[in-house]
C-alpha cells in the first residue's frame, strides 16, 4: 500500500511539470502527382498551390513556364544541378525549438520502510559428492587419558592333573569307583581326590591316559567314564604272567562334566594290581585347547 501511494505521488509530479514539447513533423510534397494533375483533360488552370499565395516563375524572354523545384523548408540548403533555369525559393529557417528545464527525480531516494522476511524457500536438491581431498597434517598429541576401571579377574586356561594308586582292588557284587591316594600334578584342584573324579572348570578338548597292571591268572576289566557313560575300556585276558596295560583317549568337555575310572563288577574273578611301596595304577589328564579357541 506504501509504495502504490509513493508511485502516485510520483506521477502527479510529472504532470505538474508539464508535457515536453513534440518533434515536428514534415510532409513531403510529391512533384510528379502536380504535374499529373496539371496535365489532365479539361484543366485550363493546372492544380496546385494558389497563385495568390506562391506565384509562378516565368522566363525572361517570355517564353513558356519552367516548372520550379520543390525543397522541404527545413532541408539543408543545396545546389541546384548544371543547367537549371528556375528560380529557387530562399531557405526556411524554423525557429529553434524552445527547452524546457525538466527537473529529474531520483526515485532511488524515496526509499520506503523494510518489509517482513518472507517464509523460507524449499530446499534444493543435494549436489554430487566431490573428490576426496588430500590427507590432512597430523594433528597435536593429546593429553594422557586416566586411569580406567580394574578389569575381571584372571580366567585360568589350563587343567592338568596325574594320579596314582598304591594299593591293588579286586571286584565285588557291584561298580567300584577307583579312587587314587597318589597326588602327583593337581593344578588348580580340578581333581577330587576323595571321589576319584575330575571335575571340568574349563570347557574344551582334553587328553586322558589310563595305566594299570594285571594280576596272574586274573581277568583286568575297567572302563574310562564320561559322566555316565563308558568312554574306553582297558582289558586283558588271565595270563600266568603279570602285564602293564595302557589305554588313551581325548574328549571335548563341557562344564561340570565328570570323567573317572570304574572297576567292573564281580561276574567273574577281575582285579587290579599294585603294592604298598610302588605306584602301579596311573591316571593323567590335561586340556589341549579352549572351547573359546576352537
Amino acid at each position: 500500500m506504501r509504495v502504490q501511494m509513493k508511485v502516485m505521488c510520483v506521477w502527479a509530479v510529472l504532470l505538474l511539470l508539464g508535457p515536453w514539447p513534440a518533434p515536428a513533423y514534415r510532409t513531403p510534397f510529391d512533384q510528379g502527382a502536380l504535374e499529373s494533375e496539371q496535365k489532365g483533360p479539361g484543366r485550363t488552370e493546372p492544380r496546385g498551390r494558389p497563385t495568390d499565395r506562391y506565384p509562378r516563375d516565368e522566363a525572361p524572354d517570355g517564353g513558356p513556364r519552367s516548372s520550379r523545384e520543390c525543397r522541404r523548408c527545413c532541408d539543408p540548403r543545396e545546389d541546384p544541378p548544371s543547367g537549371y533555369t528556375g528560380q529557387s525559393y530562399p531557405q526556411f529557417q524554423p525557429p529553434p525549438p524552445e527547452y524546457k528545464v525538466v527537473p529529474q527525480i531520483n526515485i532511488t531516494i524515496l526509499k520506503g520502510e523494510k518489509g517482513d522476511h518472507g517464509e523460507r524457500g524449499h530446499f534444493g536438491k543435494s549436489g554430487k559428492g566431490g573428490l576426496t581431498g588430500p590427507q590432512g597434517p597430523a594433528g597435536y598429541k593429546g593429553s594422557k587419558g586416566s586411569v580406567g576401571l580394574p578389569g575381571e579377574a584372571c580366567k585360568s586356561h589350563y587343567a592338568a592333573f596325574s594320579v596314582g594308586r598304591k594299593k591293588g582292588l579286586h571286584s565285588g557284587d557291584y561298580y567300584q569307583t577307583l579312587v587314587f591316594d597318589t597326588e602327583l600334578v593337581n593344578l588348580y584342584g580340578h581333581f577330587n581326590m576323595f571321589t576319584g573324579k575330575f571335575y571340568c572348570y574349563v570347557p574344551g578338548v582334553y587328553y586322558f591316559s589310563l595305566n594299570v597292571h594285571t594280576w596272574n591268572q586274573k581277568e583286568t576289566y575297567v572302563h574310562v567314564m564320561h559322566n555316565e557313560r563308558e568312554a574306553v575300556i582297558l582289558y586283558a585276558q588271565p595270563s600266568d604272567r603279570s602285564v602293564m596295560q595302557s589305554q588313551s583317549l581325548m574328549l571335548a568337555l563341557e562344564t561340570h562334566d565328570q570323567v573317572w575310572v570304574r572297576l567292573f563288577k564281580g561276574e567273574r574273578e577281575n582285579a587290579v594290581f599294585s603294592d604298598d611301596f610302588d605306584t602301579y595304577i596311573t591316571f593323567n589328564g590335561h586340556l589341549i585347547k579352549h572351547k573359546n579357541d576352537l
